[in-house]
Order: C-alpha cells, then sequence, then structure tokens
C-alpha cells in the first residue's frame, strides 16, 4: 500500500464493521508479482462476495523488526518496523469456489508504519541522523491471501517523505509495489519473501521503479529515476467474522 497517518502518535484503534447481509460485493484488485523476465505487475479485477456465513473474513497485520530498505546502489537500511498495524476486510472470489485465495483489502485509515528515524533505523551500522527522517503514508494495501500455501500478494502504495528537520523536505517520492511472499527482482535489486506459516508470519518484499520529482537535491542524491527494495517480517491473521 489517500489517508493522513499521525507519526507524532500511537495508530489510532482501528473501527472496524462487519456488514450482516447476505452478500457484500467489493471490487478489488489481485496483482501478480513481478515476473523474472519481464519485470511487470499484472491485474486482474474481479468481485467478491462476503456473506453472513463463513466466507467472510476480519484480517489484521502487524510489523516486526529486522526489515530493510534499500534505494539506489546506496547499501540498505536496517529498520525495525516494530508497532506497525493494520486492520481490514477479505472474501472468498465469487466465480472460483474451489480457489482458496482470500481477497483482502486493508483500511487505510487504521494503518500505520513507523518512520524510519534515528530510533528504528541504522545505515551502515550506524544509527541514522536525529534530524533525518522518513515517513510512509500508506494510499493502498490490498491483495490476496491464500492460507493453504500461504502465499501473499499485496498491491502496496504509498508516499515516502524525506526530510531534515525544518531546513529542508522533499517532495513525496510515490513508490507502488507488490509486497509478495514469493521473489520480487527488477534489473537492480532483487528480493525473496517467505510464505505465511501456522503463526501467520511471514517476510513480504517488493521492488519499486521511484520515478524522479520536482526536486534537483533528491533526484541527484537517489539518482532518480532508480529501484527501492522493501523487505518487511510481518504477522497476518486471519480469523471468520460471522
Amino acid at each position: 500500500m489517500s489517508s493522513k497517518i499521525n507519526f507524532s502518535s500511537p495508530p489510532i484503534p482501528c473501527k472496524f464493521h462487519t456488514k450482516k447481509s447476505n452478500l457484500i460485493r467489493k471490487n478489488i484488485i489481485i496483482f501478480s508479482s513481478f515476473s523474472s523476465s519481464e519485470n511487470q505487475q499484472k491485474t486482474i479485477s474481479t468481485k467478491f462476495k462476503t456473506p453472513s456465513n463463513d466466507k467472510a473474513y476480519t484480517i489484521s497485520f502487524k510489523t516486526k523488526s529486522a526489515c530493510k530498505l534499500g534505494i539506489s546502489r546506496y547499501p540498505d537500511f536496517v529498520y525495525d518496523a516494530e508497532g506497525g498495524i493494520g486492520n481490514g476486510f477479505g472474501g472468498k472470489e465469487t466465480k472460483y469456489e474451489d480457489n482458496n485465495d482470500i481477497l483482502v483489502s486493508f483500511d487505510i485509515e487504521t494503518l500505520y508504519i513507523p518512520s524510519l528515524t534515528s530510533s528504528t533505523t541504522k545505515f551502515l551500522g550506524l544509527p541514522l541522523p536525529p534530524f533525518l527522517r522518513i515517513d510512509i503514508v500508506p494510499e493502498t494495501f490490498q491483495g490476496s491471501i491464500n492460507q493453504e500455501s500461504g502465499k501473499v500478494d499485496l498491491e502496496f502504495k504509498a508516499k515516502f517523505l524525506f526530510s531534515a528537520g525544518s531546513i529542508y523536505k522533499a517532495p513525496p517520492l510515490l513508490v507502488k509495489t507488490v509486497l509478495t511472499s514469493e521473489e520480487s527482482k527488477g534489473t537492480m535489486k532483487i528480493g525473496r519473501g517467505m510464505r505465511l506459516d501456522e503463526e501467520g508470519n511471514c517476510r513480504l518484499v517488493g521492488v519499486a521503479t521511484v520515478d524522479p520529482i520536482d526536486d534537483f537535491i533528491m533526484n541527484s542524491f537517489l539518482g532518480l529515476p532508480t529501484e527501492c527494495l522493501a523487505e518487511l517480517n510481518a504477522v497476518i491473521s486471519i480469523s471468520s467474522s460471522s
């Protein structure tokens, strides 16, 4: 994965509601993981139903420590994302009753991902300087989860906000990728995820192209356009909402 996130205070408690109707139809987009040969994302639009029986689900998402964020040819940032949280809903596809994929969509209003700061991030073994900060503002977080195989594919779109105290604030960098439990491969970056285990632990990876912005300093410093790689250790919990 727009909503506004207050990075100076704890995440807003989730207010999740499940409608008790016989049939709720939602539009959602499933994004496949990056192709190793074409490095492209393919999209399939479909509808799913969430009746008030055993096909409606609530989903919780929590980020953990030992994450990474890499951009351009710089060494990766080591990132402690402990405390990130999100909540959403899920349902089965209508056309494929034998498909074990759950289509999920997270509530952006309750999705919180910790900022990269001196207390959460290290670069070359050292904490970030106290005045540097990268805030993450999610805009989209949705996709599919297969409970049987543990495969996860979640489209993630977010704005990354770089700042150096009150002296410098760069225009937002838009990052759009698929966070997958499989392999994500670009021309510069590559990551390998880990599927859901019995406790819901997984590692999600995603390579994205970052386009130039209207800022000479940031374009020059990062060498935009370039690629970035995100690696998130997370816990995903799925429960029936009926």
